[in-house]
């Protein structure tokens, strides 16, 4: 009779645990390109979370949570003046930093926005340098802050290049917990074996479902899964540095392992060794606050609205070509019901575009939304799949986010065809879209700190030379409200 028993050997850590640890060890970013990248990247995610902070839907999740009270020497959130717990205070950075999804992105196999990242990074790295001066040890320098960053992005975005975790309904969240719970662990002193043992956790703890993200479910918790995701990192990398084991074959234990249980009994492909192309690669949003596949088709559709926007009642049919991805997110019919509807809706981003010549944050509000020309218009748009559209996304050389839109008139007239291959954030437009990237800094801490607090914060970070060798502490110091 056969013995009916597993056999129970450890074996070593996945590669894929190890090689991220010894990337977090022992790689050197030496890319000037990476490092100016991540300043550009520090002041983007610090605008976005300054223009959330004033929407009450986010506002209401922050700060302590149910009687707790800020602490001394906490990690502080900027744009406010909670100094809390590190794992509460990256739910709270990173619920800011990406609640009005304005902030950069990555696209691939898999999607998913690499500065939800500085959830955890950027109070973290601020608790750690506190409690370091307090030691009498060296601060974190804004320049080690920068490394953090990209290798959170590396670590990231290499893995959504080949892995679409979209496909079998997990949300790209996950990949922030994992690339979080790497540095986190490292930053709270962490060596080799500690951030396999953590980044082991992270791949244990699976991932959220994308319903929420998906018609008919879309909702606020897009705007918040960031946050959460940051702070379970810290949360796991704490545990860790207490003595919880890790688990070698989190990946690819058969049957109870992530490959087999949620990944569809895929192993994990990874073409390519965590460098800094991510961060050299990134895809900044600049001009709206949009997801991402949309914003060369809200570009394309205000480029019509100065010749059509007294015609729009004569439209026909609105022919738009776009990517496979962006039929699989963005493309959807019927009522929209909120916020998280609209910003998730192509047709409606269009519509905005075609009426009002612009996309702000508040087009999407409930007010903008009764007007009965969006519905119209999008009752009108046909979406088909460009497949060179599809093949150029995924091509590593151009990935590109092609979009375009032609008009018909009931007269039989019609538009010129507008197509727009890159939106103003990609690498191909980099230099054009820094002076715009520098605008929206700017206005984001005129319109929301005082006069005197706006003067000094623009005096120094607009100057990465005045900042790169700052501690953390003092980077925050600038940013939270006295």
């Amino acid at each position: 009779m056969r013995n009916k028993a597993s056999k129970n050997l450890k074996t070593e850590f996945d590669k894929e645990i190890k090689d991220i640890a010894d990337y977090i060890v022992n790689y050197s970013v030496d890319s000037e390109l990476a490092i100016e990248t991540s300043y550009y990247v520090l002041l983007d995610s610090i605008a976005c979370g300054l223009l959330a902070l004033k929407n009450d839907s986010c506002k209401k999740l922050l700060g302590p949570t149910f009687n707790s009270k800020n602490i001394s020497n906490g990690a502080r959130v900027f744009g406010t003046n909670y100094s809390l717990d590190p794992i509460q205070a990256a739910w709270n950075t990173g619920c800011i930093i990406r609640w009005l999804d304005f902030n950069d992105t990555w696209l691939a196999a898999e999607w998913g926005h690499p500065s939800d990242n500085l959830g955890s990074i950027l109070p973290l790295a601020d608790y750690v340098s506190q409690q370091n001066v307090l030691r009498g040890k060296e601060p974190i320098k804004v320049l080690d802050l920068y490394n953090f960053i990209i290798k959170s992005y590396e670590i990231q975005g290499v893995l959504a290049l080949e892995n679409s975790f979209n496909k079998v309904g997990l949300d790209h969240v996950l990949l922030v917990r994992i690339s979080s719970t790497a540095l986190s662990t490292y930053i709270l002193g962490g060596d080799y074996d500690q951030i396999c043992d953590a980044v082991s956790h992270a791949w244990i703890d699976g991932s959220s479902l994308r319903t929420y993200r998906h018609s008919p479910n879309t909702g606020s918790r897009k705007s918040w899964a960031a946050g959460d995701a940051a702070s379970r990192a810290i949360k796991l990398s704490w545990l860790t540095l207490r003595g919880e084991e890790g688990y070698p074959s989190a990946i690819s234990a058969p049957k109870w392992g992530f490959s087999d249980v949620s990944f569809g009994g895929n192993s994990l492909i990874r073409k390519q060794p965590y460098q800094t192309y991510v961060m050299e690669n990134i895809l900044f949003k600049i001009s709206f606050p949009a997801e991402f596949h949309a914003q060369t088709a809200i570009e394309g559709a205000i480029t019509l609205h100065d010749d059509y926007k007294d015609r729009l009642d004569e439209i026909k049919t609105i022919e738009v070509e776009t990517q496979e991805s962006a039929i699989r997110i963005i493309s959807k019919i019927g009522p929209l019901y909120n916020y998280a509807d609209r910003d998730h809706c192509l047709q409606y981003m269009i519509a905005i575009g075609l009426i009002y010549g612009e996309l702000k944050a508040e087009h999407y509000s409930d007010e903008i939304a009764l007007n009965p020309i969006i519905d119209k218009l999008r009752e009108k748009m046909v979406i088909h799949e460009n497949l060179q559209f599809s093949r150029d996304y995924l091509d590593p050389k151009k990935r590109s986010i092609s979009n375009s839109i032609k008009i018909y008139f009931k007269d039989g007239t019609h538009s010129k065809k507008i197509t727009v291959e890159y939106p103003i954030g990609h690498k191909k437009r980099r230099e054009e879209g820094i002076p715009f990237l520098l605008k929206k800094f700017k206005n984001s801490v005129n319109n929301y700190y005082s006069k005197d607090q706006s003067k000094n914060i623009l005096k120094h970070l607009l100057d990465n030379e005045s900042i790169i060798n700052m501690s953390v502490q003092e980077f925050m110091d600038l940013l939270v409200i006295k």
